[in-house]
């Protein structure tokens, strides 16, 4: 941990929140004279003041400790950039083009697609301005498709699916694209529409 370097950017990320010392301070229940040592690099907040200034600044506590906030690419090109993310402790899915990606304090990675194969294989029909999407995959609590998503040129629209239920839904038709199923188990699987 490089304090000076953390210094610098707390210093940084407080005026960027147009905040003073004394508000920060009051903030997290330390005095004025802790905060400017801190951006000082003299010394470094305490581990249990990490996550509350993460949160007031809206960023990682990993940023925060290595001492710069890495901007993501700018946003460019078309959906096919988007990835999919899953947190593996609350089953929240995200969505993003680049940058980086946190959920109940874990950086998450990105879903590698893999081609459908036999067992997550899927079957898609033009029903008037929707795609009837049927699949052969079990639906059970511990093993199941989490959800199916079209990507097209420009925007996507997810289903998300429940243990338990059919191995069938309705999507809008929104054009070309790439149609991804997230099984629960084994990952993510596209197909083209």
């Amino acid at each position: 941990m490089d304090s000076k370097r953390i210094g610098s950017l707390l210093a940084r990320l407080r005026k960027e929140q147009n905040m003073t010392q004394a508000e920060l301070s009051q903030m997290l229940h330390v005095s004025p004279q802790a905060v400017s040592k801190w951006e000082r690099g003299i010394g470094c907040p305490d581990i249990g003041l990490l996550q509350r200034l993460a949160e007031i600044y809206g960023v990682s506590m990993a940023q925060m400790l290595r001492g710069e906030v890495t901007p993501g690419m700018p946003e460019s090109g078309n959906m096919k950039r988007l990835k999919f993310y899953v947190c593996p402790d609350c089953g929240n899915i995200l969505t993003a083009m680049g940058g980086e990606l946190h959920c109940c304090g874990r950086k998450l990675e990105p879903l590698a697609a893999k081609a459908a194969d036999e067992a997550h294989g899927v079957t898609v029909e033009a029903v008037e301005d929707e795609w009837y999407v049927t699949f052969c995959h079990p639906m059970g609590k511990g093993h199941y498709i989490r959800f199916a998503a079209v990507v097209g040129i420009e925007r996507f629209l997810m289903v998300r699916l429940y243990p338990e239920q059919g191995g069938e839904f309705r999507i809008p038709r929104i054009g070309r694209g790439r149609l991804y199923l997230c099984c629960s188990r084994d990952g993510l699987f596209e197909a083209k529409l």
